[in-house]
């Protein structure tokens, strides 16, 4: 009972009334059955849940028969309200960071915090971020684009300096991908397709920021391996030996870069998975699974386990890269 999951999200029972009328895209819950909510946002089902999502008994009994010690907790993405006004969001984000400390209380030390941040107004970002280092989160989720402006923008140099400077880790997650437009289906294809493609963008927006250079010291990690991010690689990589503009701009080559960055397992394929491990190094890959929605790895040890026969690696993928980026010890039951 030894791993340890970076990627797993939680969402409240019930939401607070938001701080005015009508503000666009505040949740509300709704009852569906004993196990089930309907979460609505702008009066309109988002998503039924279960009430895995609030409650930790129920949680920590998945987590035993998955072979996870701890989880790192995060909100669901479409909480992250990047969207509402300043005062509204922080009002919300605010509840949803109590109620992951509540969360964590009642697991007794299998599960630890990642909160999340109104990062469209910087003040209150920082005012915050302050708070949940003071309330012992570990990190903060936040989102693979901030209203479409790209991570890499140095609008939000202050927030990774202050993450830095605080010791804290931050977990990369999609939120409302761009390029939806051009894909023809249901809705879900938005996690299917969209999800890692915004990752991806995410992960090459701060390469060409050269945030890993300007902030030396940063824990960062993308969900969902980093999405597209090892395709565009290789790309990456030629574009940097071919076009002076290209390398003139890069303090160091995209690879280099890349390999400071922290990515989960999350990509349901074993080949994927050992292909991340060759590419961004045995030091840099951690377990994540997306619990506890449909959608998610039900069985992230055991793939680990069926992927690599060298223990060392597996210990490495398992549970001793995620203590290294969350600055845990050792767990124990």
């Amino acid at each position: 009972m030894t791993g340890i999951d970076i990627h797993a999200h939680v969402v409240p029972a019930t939401f607070p009334a938001s701080v005015r009328p009508d503000v666009a895209g505040w949740p509300s819950m709704e009852e569906q059955d004993g196990c089930h909510r309907n979460i609505l946002i702008d009066g309109k089902v988002y998503r039924s849940l279960s009430e895995k999502c609030w409650k930790p008994a129920q949680r920590l009994e998945d987590m035993d028969r998955s072979s996870i010690a701890t989880q790192a907790i995060s909100p669901m993405p479409e909480l992250f309200s990047y969207w509402m006004d300043p005062p509204s969001a922080n009002h919300l984000l605010r509840y949803v960071n109590d109620q992951i400390v509540e969360f964590v209380a009642e697991a007794k030390g299998r599960l630890v915090g990642l909160g999340a941040l109104p990062l469209q107004d910087m003040d209150l970002t920082l005012n915050e971020l302050r708070r949940l280092k003071t309330l012992g989160f570990h990190g903060v989720e936040i989102g693979s684009n901030i209203n479409g402006e790209p991570l890499g923008s140095p609008r939000f140099d202050p927030f990774f300096e202050a993450v830095q400077e605080l010791d804290l880790a931050i977990f990369v997650h999609a939120v409302r991908p761009t390029g939806m437009d051009r894909v023809r289906g249901p809705k879900p294809l938005q996690q299917v397709l969209g999800y890692p493609t915004d990752v991806g963008l995410a992960a090459a927006s701060l390469v060409c920021a050269n945030l890993p250079v300007q902030f030396p010291h940063l824990r960062i990690a993308f969900s969902h391996g980093g999405g597209t991010f090892a395709s565009l690689l290789p790309r990456f990589a030629e574009g940097y030996r071919v076009f002076p503009a290209v390398r003139e701009s890069l303090t160091l080559p995209p690879e280099q870069q890349a390999r400071r960055f922290f990515y989960d397992t999350l990509v349901f394929d074993s080949r994927t998975l050992a292909h991340l491990v060759e590419l961004f190094g045995e030091s840099q890959l951690m377990m994540g699974t997306d619990y506890p929605f449909a959608f998610h790895d039900q069985q992230p040890v055991a793939r680990i386990l069926d992927t690599f026969a060298d223990a060392q690696l597996r210990d490495r993928l398992v549970y001793e890269n995620a203590r290294r980026f969350l600055k845990i010890g050792a767990m124990t039951r």
